[in-house]
């Protein structure tokens, strides 16, 4: 005759909850933290009545979720075990963590949408600034200029990155040239943007004398920020195309010229593209270089190669440095326009999600 060992069970209220399962009901971690949440926040509220002050909100977030975790431990390492207790603690600590790198981003989207979308207008994406003080003006030419600018950074930087990867992957693995673009590209990825601006500058002053802004010396300063974020997402990308697809087209004698703009590229075409948006992303907000290569101005401007050319960036700058009367009409108009590039960031960005989505390699059938 064999013995079976029964759990023991207490009853709680009419209920029979087995003690030894080892396993938590979902909703304890969920009410453990809302009245962690209650009680904290109770005991703040008394300290802050008897200071007459208001209730430190940060202070009450962080010792609740402190609590919390100190009180889930323990408790899951009674009923569970300490193995599922210590899995709990990090769980716990990395979703505090996720949650405190989420706080500024949404407190700044919040107060950039807030402050930015009453002083869009009409008139805000219609005019420039051009003999325009106080109310009223636009940003169409810092618009302009931004794209132009942006675009043409892109233009110069994508090709060189995307044949600088690939010449590092297909062909000169283990070279010493090899070695050495890639030691220049990671150097290149931390310089400061004020370098590649002045760069640009020293570059087109040798020919056009000091002094010069133009757009595309802005352009130019932007490629040099944008070649090695190119250049390492593309390497990243086509390091993942798996080495068979190669061999197979070498085994059907396709070139390799052919093989890798037909095989490798298309394989890699989605995560190049995101490669090229965070680049963009990287640059388009830049304003430092752009003060020193393209200048500002209050007028439309559509050539790169003949004038100074605005640029958002540097329209949120002047206006929120250059107040003039009223400054509630500067303030309003640099909101807006940092609105504006945001906008246009995301509006990149699903632009390239979507140009990655058609032109991903199929693996259905």
């Amino acid at each position: 005759m064999t013995a079976t060992l029964t759990p023991p069970r207490t009853t709680v209220g009419g209920t029979t909850t087995r003690l030894t399962n080892g396993r938590l009901p979902k909703w304890v971690p969920w009410t453990l933290l809302g009245a962690t949440l209650l009680v904290v926040f109770a005991l703040f509220l008394i300290v802050a009545a008897a200071g007459g002050e208001a209730v430190n909100v940060a202070g009450w977030m962080v010792c609740s979720a402190i609590v919390y975790l100190v009180l889930i431990y323990v408790l899951s390492a009674i009923i569970e075990g300490r193995r599922k207790a210590l899995d709990r603690l990090v769980t716990g600590i990395v979703s505090a963590a996720f949650i405190l790198a989420m706080v500024p981003l949404i407190s700044v989207a919040f107060t950039v949408v807030t402050l930015g979308a009453p002083n869009w207008s009409a008139e805000f994406f219609s005019n420039s600034m051009r003999n325009i003080v106080g109310e009223g003006g636009g940003a169409l030419h810092a618009i302009v200029g931004t794209v132009l600018i942006t675009l043409s950074a892109a233009v110069i930087s994508i090709p060189i990155g995307l044949f600088t990867a690939i010449y590092l992957i297909e062909y000169g693995a283990g070279k010493r040239l090899a070695r050495g673009i890639t030691f220049l590209v990671d150097v290149m990825t931390g310089i400061p943007s004020i370098v590649a601006g002045l760069f640009a500058y020293a570059l087109f002053a040798l020919f056009l004398g000091p002094g010069v802004r133009l757009g595309i010396i802005g352009a130019v300063a932007l490629a040099v920020l944008m070649i090695p974020v190119v250049v390492r997402s593309t390497e990243e990308m086509l390091r993942l195309v798996p080495n068979e697809l190669r061999e197979a087209a070498f085994a059907l004698g396709v070139p390799k010229w052919l093989t890798i703009l037909k095989v490798v590229l298309p394989t890699s075409i989605a995560g190049i593209t995101t490669g090229v948006m965070l680049s963009i992303s990287r640059v388009i907000g830049e304003t430092a270089p752009l003060l020193i290569t393209a200048g500002f101005t209050a007028s439309m401007n559509y050539d790169l190669f003949n004038g100074r050319m605005q640029t958002l960036p540097v329209f949120t700058y002047t206006q929120y440095m250059n107040q003039g009367i009223p400054p509630e009409a500067y303030i309003g108009r640099a909101w807006a326009a940092a609105l504006t590039l945001i906008v246009i960031v995301m509006l990149l960005n699903l632009v390239a999600r979507t140009v990655a989505k058609v032109f991903a390699p199929k693996t259905g059938r």
